[in-house]
């Protein structure tokens, strides 16, 4: 059981970070499926409120920094330019939408398209005001059985077995039951609910499902599929033909670090892909 003399200080929106050159905001980016028009937003922002870049994290969010404050808060603008860009749905579980995927899921290979399982995941955390006391940190990691994310840490997640069931993951070594994929989004915020009834309260409550005295009260306890022992490295730079024949780039971004001249050069793209190898998959246009 976890004692801590202080609260979750993952950084947001309506949390920064103080840090010695000014504040850190992190946006959260569900899959890391961002816009073109909606990453130069954040560019915009962050070169009006911070230090010009925005760094791409290991969760494939986005991190600002230098940003200004008053009070403790960030400027109405730099909210009201988030909220634009389509990254700040709500207000209370901004914290919360920490859902990592396989980068090329539905693009490039795997087994299972797992697009719709992130946007109904999120949907099903966005709905439920109880998952809102979600620590900052908690994570969802969802493998579509090529392997690229099976290693990552994480409180609860899945691993795809074929093109029409996964297996969920409840911590780090536990495993729930097989279910169909359309199932599996309301599955894990259902896990997620009951992990906010048994984590305790006060100092000792739990922030991780690992922390929990006996996380079997979740379900962990299942035989693992023998479907889910993958593994891959990272995709590497370069470019490859989606699954839909529209050509794709792998883009390594030095120090993970976007400026204003790679977002536009991005402007004309599809869609594009956050990756948790501070990196960003292109769509390219047809």
């Amino acid at each position: 059981m976890a004692t801590r003399t202080y609260q979750d200080r993952c950084p947001g929106v309506f949390r920064p970070w103080a840090a010695d050159d000014g504040a850190i905001v992190r946006l959260r980016v569900p899959g890391g499926r961002i816009s073109p028009d909606a990453l130069l937003r954040v560019v915009d922002a962050a070169e009006r409120y911070g230090d010009g870049t925005v760094l791409l994290t290991r969760r494939a969010n986005l991190q600002l920094r230098g940003i200004g404050t008053e009070g403790g808060a960030v400027a109405a603008g730099l909210v009201d330019a988030v909220a634009a860009a389509g990254l700040l749905p709500s207000r209370t579980h901004e914290l919360v939408r920490n859902i990592l995927v396989s980068p090329l899921t539905g693009l490039h290979g795997g087994r299972l398209d797992l697009r719709p399982v992130v946007r109904a995941l999120d949907d099903a955390l966005l709905a439920d005001p109880a998952l809102a006391g979600l620590g900052g940190r908690f994570l969802f990691v969802l493998d579509d059985g090529r392997g690229d994310v099976a290693r990552r840490d994480l409180d609860l997640g899945l691993v795809a077995l074929d093109a029409a069931r996964v297996q969920l993951r409840i911590g780090a070594t536990g495993w729930g039951p097989v279910v169909p994929a359309d199932r599996a989004a309301s599955e894990l915020a259902r896990l997620a609910g009951e992990f906010t009834r048994v984590r305790g309260t006060g100092p000792s409550a739990s922030w991780h499902v690992d922390e929990l005295p006996d996380p079997s009260v979740l379900g962990a306890g299942v035989p693992r599929h023998p479907a889910t022992e993958v593994a891959a490295d990272p995709p590497p730079p370069g470019r490859v033909l989606g699954a839909d024949g529209r050509r794709l780039e792998v883009l390594a971004v030095p120090d993970g670090l976007v400026r204003r001249p790679l977002a536009e050069r991005l402007a004309g793209a599809a869609g594009l892909v956050v990756t948790p190898w501070r990196g960003i998959v292109v769509e390219e246009s047809s």
